[in-house]
């Protein structure tokens, strides 16, 4: 199965960019390093150290470690593996500074077109070149574009995604609901409502309230969206008090509150992935990723009975992101060959066809090849989820997820340098919401406050 995509997800030089100076100054100021890993060096040995996100489909490369030792004995790989909200500061923080702690770091294509302008991150295009088999034009066309600076690709990919709504069909079948076809935000509140059972520890739904840009944010920044709402309208005015988004928001808060998972403030990807795989919620938005842990019969008790529907929706024709977790090497790496076998060993095909065989097809990593869509035990498992999986990707663009053109690039984030900063603390403003902490009105006037701070400087450039 392939798809095309017209629209290219790289970010281009966005109106307003900020000196590169500036962005390592923005993307420098965050928590100092201090990791720990695993695995010793030998002597004869070139050790690489690899700083990872503890996602599933990572930690199945982790449990994997051994095959690529072994045909590489000469290379001694050491993991860092860490949560996501921390494993995005500390390796921002050791690239950004040039601290040289990591040979190979797993970053998005928020990172990799602004750290290849900063000369962080090395083009990894003649490597690519190099490599006999390795076939980059295999990578689905709007991640690789993601993915490139100046039509070269800086970070490869592990896994792509999109983002789509799962749902318990015999919880739905069991109660007589039918899901539309590509439903509203609205429709999806009467749903959740209905199959809310807290007397039997099942919630109508589970959406993410854990602070982080890459965690609340993500899937909230599409409500907003497709609400009308969102960060800077066209001249980079904030527009987190506007009506549009205080009714996105609004609604957001309310829904996993009244019918959402017990504890929703604290809830990131990994404990909706768990509640929803052992059947304590009838629905789950997020990331189309998820298919590798709840659709695998060892590690879920729902594999096999979901339906997939599009990224909910109000305004805008479609809803969903496009994101890619990927691999790429410091600049200030000492080990870069040893790095690139590596970095290609875990994003080759080959390495697809190792997870299935060796974990199970349904941990295969989805997203980053077309090829992958073509093996034919993978179609078998993934005949639920893959057709969703890449139409969902197809269609996130900013056309289609936008109901005005925006002045950054990205979808469920603002491509410029101090999104990290400002997320992070929108963010823990929209948690404290969550958590009743305060009022969604009050979170998004002191949000409006941080989102000014940083408009000014591209309304300020746009005058120039």
């Amino acid at each position: 199965m392939h798809i095309t995509s017209p629209h290219s997800a790289r970010p281009p030089e966005p109106r307003g960019r900020t000196p590169r100076a500036r962005a390592g100054a923005a993307l420098a100021a965050v928590a100092t390093l201090g990791l720990a890993g695993c695995g010793s060096a030998d002597a004869s040995e070139e050790e690489i150290v690899v700083a990872i996100v503890a996602n599933p489909q990572m930690q199945d490369a982790i449990s994997l470690q051994e095959k690529f030792e072994e045909e590489h004995p000469d290379i001694n790989v050491r993991f860092v593996s860490l949560p996501e909200n921390e494993a995005r500061a500390k390796i921002t923080a050791s690239v950004a500074t040039g601290g040289g702690e990591f040979d190979v770091v797993m970053i998005s294509n928020y990172e990799t077109p602004s750290w290849a302008e900063n000369g962080w991150i090395e083009n990894l295009q003649p490597y690519i070149d190099q490599t006999e088999g390795y076939d980059d034009d295999d990578f689905i066309s709007s991640i690789k574009s993601a993915l490139s600076y100046e039509g070269d690709m800086h970070s490869v990919p592990f896994y792509g995604e999109s983002s789509f709504l799962v749902y318990n069909k015999e919880m739905f079948e069991e109660a007589g609901i039918t899901m539309p076809e590509q439903p509203s935000w609205t429709e999806i509140q009467d749903i959740a409502a209905r199959l809310d059972d807290p007397a039997n520890d099942v919630s109508g739904i589970c959406l993410r309230g854990l602070a982080g840009w890459g965690e609340v944010m993500a899937p909230l920044t599409t409500v907003m969206n497709t609400y009308g709402g969102g960060w800077f309208d066209e001249d980079w005015n904030p527009t987190l008090t506007s009506p549009e988004t205080t009714r996105a928001v609004t609604d957001y808060v309310n829904l996993v509150q009244e019918h959402g998972q017990a504890g929703p403030a604290t809830s990131g990807y990994g404990d909706c992935i768990t509640l929803y795989s052992q059947g304590q919620t009838a629905m789950w938005y997020d990331a189309t990723a998820m298919v590798s842990t709840i659709e695998d019969p060892s590690s879920s008790n729902v594999a096999g009975q979901n339906g997939y529907v599009p990224a909910p929706t109000m305004e805008t024709d479609a809803a969903g992101w496009l994101y890619t977790w990927s691999l790429a090497i410091p600049s200030t790496s000492e080990h870069k060959d040893a790095a690139w076998e590596f970095v290609s060993w875990m994003t080759d095909k080959d390495y697809i066809q190792l997870v299935g065989e060796e974990v199970g097809w349904e941990r295969v990593p989805p997203g980053s090849r077309y090829s992958t869509y073509e093996i034919p035990e993978y179609a078998e498992v993934s005949e639920a989820y893959a057709e969703p999986t890449l139409t969902a990707m197809n269609n996130a663009t900013q056309e289609n997820t936008f109901t005005y053109p925006p002045p950054f690039e990205g979808i469920q984030f603002v491509a410029i340098p101090e999104f990290q900063d400002l997320g992070t603390r929108v963010g823990q403003q929209i948690s404290a919401a969550i958590a009743g902490q305060v009022t969604v009105e009050e979170a998004l006037e002191q949000s409006q406050a941080y989102a000014e701070d940083v408009a000014a400087v591209y309304q300020r450039q746009d005058g120039e």
